[in-house]
């Protein structure tokens, strides 16, 4: 990568403002890419979270308050793009913290399946925390919340551990490669 971008004949202030420009713009790029449905990215009108997939790659390698501080925002963002009721910062803050404090444990492995398998079980989990705060408003019953989140993320867990690796390896190629460059 080095030799693509010559990052390393950046002054540092250069390669921050370079390094804060690629995870601006990977953040921006999986907001213009949620709302989108191409061919064999939707499963039962279901598609990726592309945003919970980001949190994820960010918070493999970073501390729990940058992984809630970063699922925070994107949930926030995410809560501007769609409905606030329910909010989406609640689930991609608790994934943050929990990819983070996984990493911590060692209780993982990085690699693309490992990966894939933490995407697959936080979407389980930010699906589980949106049908309790749909149960919370006590606006639907619980059996039709049961159905509609059982058809939701397992829809939305399966298509978005699948995708996974498209967000994951090229950031986390950029995240490491900056970091060598910072050393």
């Amino acid at each position: 990568m080095e030799t693509l971008l010559k990052i390393s004949n950046l002054s540092p202030r250069a390669r921050q403002f370079v390094n804060w420009s690629v995870n601006v713009g990977s953040v921006l790029v999986c907001l213009l890419v949620l709302p989108t449905r191409l061919p064999g990215m939707e499963l039962l009108g279901i598609g990726p979270n592309w945003l919970l997939i980001w949190v994820v790659a960010w918070s493999v390698k970073r501390s729990p308050f940058h992984g809630a501080v970063a699922g925070l925002a994107l949930g926030m963002i995410q809560d501007g793009m769609t409905s606030p009721d329910p909010t989406h910062a609640l689930s991609l803050m608790l994934v943050g913290i929990l990819t983070a404090r996984l990493q911590k444990q060692r209780w993982i492995q990085e690699d693309f399946i490992s990966v894939a398998l933490i995407v697959f079980g936080m979407t389980m989990l930010a699906g589980t925390v949106t049908a309790l705060q749909y149960l919370l408003q006590g606006s639907r019953s619980w059996a039709e919340i049961w159905v509609a989140h059982e058809r939701i993320t397992l829809s939305s867990a399966i298509l978005t551990s699948l995708w996974a690796p498209v967000v994951y390896y090229p950031l986390n190629r950029w995240w490491e490669g900056t970091k060598v460059q910072q050393s």
